[in-house]
């Protein structure tokens, strides 16, 4: 049943941006038209246009905000320590709890990249792309100070953003798992995907202790 939202155009707004992730996420860009969404929302299709002259438009905002709202919660969540390790694991653990509560979002945002015009991918790419280097940071350093072996930076920052990314594919809060307990399990995967263990036992460091942050 739609939704019926006053005219404070801030709510309707609001409203219009929730119900395209919904709708986009379950059945793609190309196949949902702005007068189903006008009709889940509860307004009139032309008023769509006051808000959003194209869905384009509309999609292009959907990923800027959740690029956004990414960077915004890591810089929240990033420590102050210097520690690389615990950095790690500060952005695993932030990643995947920013992606699970929106889950529709990032899949928007991963799956719709297809469908922005040239100049509008560049600049999801660009935020992508400031994100991500935080991660590249953190390898580097920790390669660089040795707690971490890591032979290919960018690679391995590849692969721990998609392993990360991934858990909204198949995790569901009601089942067997809670996010804790999902976020522990690929902190550790992720820790011996850059060696972290196997080279702080050499240094004669015990690797979890300074992680039990969380």
């Amino acid at each position: 049943m739609a939704r019926t939202v006053g005219s404070d155009g801030e709510k309707t707004h609001a409203a219009i941006r929730e119900a395209a992730v919904n709708l986009i996420a379950r059945h793609g860009f190309e196949a949902v038209t702005m007068r189903q969404l006008a009709g889940e929302v509860g307004v009139q299709a032309a008023a769509l246009y006051r808000y959003f002259p194209t869905k384009e438009d509309l999609l292009f905002v959907l990923m800027r905000e959740h690029m956004e709202a990414l960077a915004e919660s890591w810089s929240t969540a990033r420590p102050s320590s210097a520690d690389a390790a615990v950095r790690l694991a500060a952005f695993v653990r932030n990643h995947i709890e920013f992606h699970v509560e929106r889950r529709h979002a990032t899949h928007v945002s991963n799956m719709e990249l297809r469908s922005l015009s040239a100049g509008r991918l560049t600049q999801i790419l660009r935020l992508r792309g400031g994100y991500e280097k935080e991660l590249r940071q953190i390898l580097r350093d920790g390669a660089e100070s040795g707690d971490f072996l890591v032979e290919d930076v960018t690679l391995t920052a590849m692969a721990i953003i998609q392993m990360i990314t991934g858990v909204i594919v198949w995790f569901r809060p009601d089942e067997r798992l809670s996010v804790a307990e999902v976020t522990d399990t690929y902190h550790k995967m992720t820790m011996r995907l850059v060696g972290a263990s196997e080279n702080r036992e050499e240094r004669n460091v015990r690797p979890h202790d300074e992680f039990r942050t969380w």
